[in-house]
């Protein structure tokens, strides 16, 4: 089947004034201003609402739904942040981790995102199957997803942040990457499921799992992931520990390439921006979590100048406590102006970073971008609420006006979202369960 997606009020992309052709997964054609297609099975009318590329989100990390705005974390800086919730998220199972997956699959969706990579890290006993959930949960929902098989092997009694039972052994973690990556991975074009690699930080992981990591990945052809200069602490804790600032140890383990990317990126000296560029390593600016806990800001135009890839993520559901792409690239945009310039940080900037560039993190060419022989995963949005009337450019509209929810949802050139509701998800027994859950975290 063709299906000409039909004169959107506008499209992020040059030459598709009218739309698009979807044929099966995939964009065939792009139809300009004038055109029109010779040969359609279907037309869908566009005329009321704005199309962008599927969105990508290139860090979160789903099990934290279940703890948004918990009192025991709220109001604090990343460490003490993480120690009070630690011994909290040791508590997951396996049924907390599947409905706190696909709430946030389910939230991420509504926003018009596509492609999301989750950052899952907490091996509590009994939770070893966490990908595998992760992986049913998205092949249910159909949006595509790098699960990331993180891991912690240094706890608090070996110099680390986490406590001893939210972490592994390196020869468990190691076991287990290859296990997934051989059940899952896909580096094909068009892949719905990808496994990246993925130990969580500094502060808990040793050098000798990240070098492990590194060679297991190029064994498999899949990403690398790593939370790496969120805080001047994390730098702090890397001087003491290995003697190293951060980005030196992303060097001597063997992880600066294209197949890395990380989250954060904020405490980067100009001389560390030059050589992340020129080794091609991603970096996912989190502008809403690095605001609440008060982080700092991500060297996002520097880094881009130096030719790193640079996405977006909401990261955590408990650092941001939303789950919202749209949102992310506003307070991209507001926080990028503020460290550059009003003149310098464009609405086209930030949905590039929240489309191209976080797909090229995820170490995909295959969507991300409206063009022909991309993937059809695809975001429209009506501009028919109140907070958009009187906006004369529907693509700055979008961001400046603080669109948020999608009214429908494309991917692989399936409908995914239709008026606004996910297809084939009871929202309200979803929401009923999921908060059920989250009582077991209080």
């Amino acid at each position: 089947m063709r299906t000409w997606i039909k004169d959107p009020i506008a499209i992020l992309a040059d030459g598709a004034e009218r739309g698009v052709i979807v044929e099966g997964t995939r964009i065939v054609a792009l139809v300009g201003r004038g055109q029109t297609p010779e040969r359609v099975d279907l037309v869908f009318d566009a005329s009321r609402l704005v199309v962008l590329p599927g969105l990508v989100n290139a860090h979160h990390h789903f099990y934290q739904t279940l703890t948004r705005a918990h009192p025991q974390a709220i109001n604090k800086k990343l460490f003490p942040w993480l120690t009070a919730l630690y011994p909290i998220w040791a508590r997951l199972k396996p049924r907390h981790l599947r409905l706190a997956i696909r709430l946030a699959l389910t939230e991420l969706l509504l926003s018009g995102c596509t492609t999301a990579a989750d950052h899952h890290y907490l091996y509590p006993a009994g939770l070893e199957d966490a990908v595998d959930i992760a992986v049913e949960e998205a092949l249910r929902l159909g949006v595509r997803m790098t699960v990331s098989r993180g891991s912690m092997n240094r706890s608090a009694k070996d110099g680390g942040l986490p406590p001893d039972e939210v972490v592994q052994d390196e020869d468990v973690i190691l076991a287990d990457s290859e296990r997934v990556l051989k059940l899952f991975h896909d580096p094909k074009p068009g892949a719905q499921i990808r496994i990246a690699l993925a130990p969580c930080s500094p502060f808990s992981i040793n050098k000798q799992l990240m070098i492990d990591t590194a060679r297991l990945a190029e064994r498999y052809d899949c990403q690398l992931h790593t939370h790496l200069c969120e805080t001047d602490d994390e730098e702090q804790f890397c001087l003491r520990m290995y003697g190293l600032r951060p980005v030196d140890l992303l060097e001597e383990t063997g992880w600066m390439s294209k197949r890395t990317w990380l989250a954060h990126g904020i405490h980067f000296n100009a001389e560390e921006i030059g050589r992340l560029g020129r080794a091609g390593v991603g970096v996912c600016h989190c502008a809403a979590s690095n605001m609440v806990l008060a982080s700092g800001i991500c060297p996002t135009c520097d880094l881009e100048a130096a030719g790193a890839p640079l996405g977006l993520g909401v990261d955590g559901s408990a650092s941001n406590d939303a789950s919202n792409m749209m949102e992310a690239a506003r307070h991209a945009l507001m926080i990028g102006r503020l460290r550059y310039g009003a003149d310098a940080v464009t609405h086209l900037d930030v949905l590039r970073w929240a489309t191209e560039g976080s797909a090229r993190c995820l170490g995909r060419t295959d969507v991300g971008k409206i063009a022909a022989g991309r993937e059809a995963d695809l975001a429209f949005y009506a501009l028919d609420e109140p907070r958009f009337s009187g906006a004369h450019d529907p693509l700055a509209a979008l961001v400046l006006c603080g669109a948020h929810r999608a009214e429908r949802v494309m991917a692989a050139g399936a409908w995914r979202v239709v008026d606004g509701a996910p297809v084939g998800v009871d929202l309200g027994a979803l929401i009923a369960e999921h908060k059920a859950a989250a009582r077991d975290f209080a």
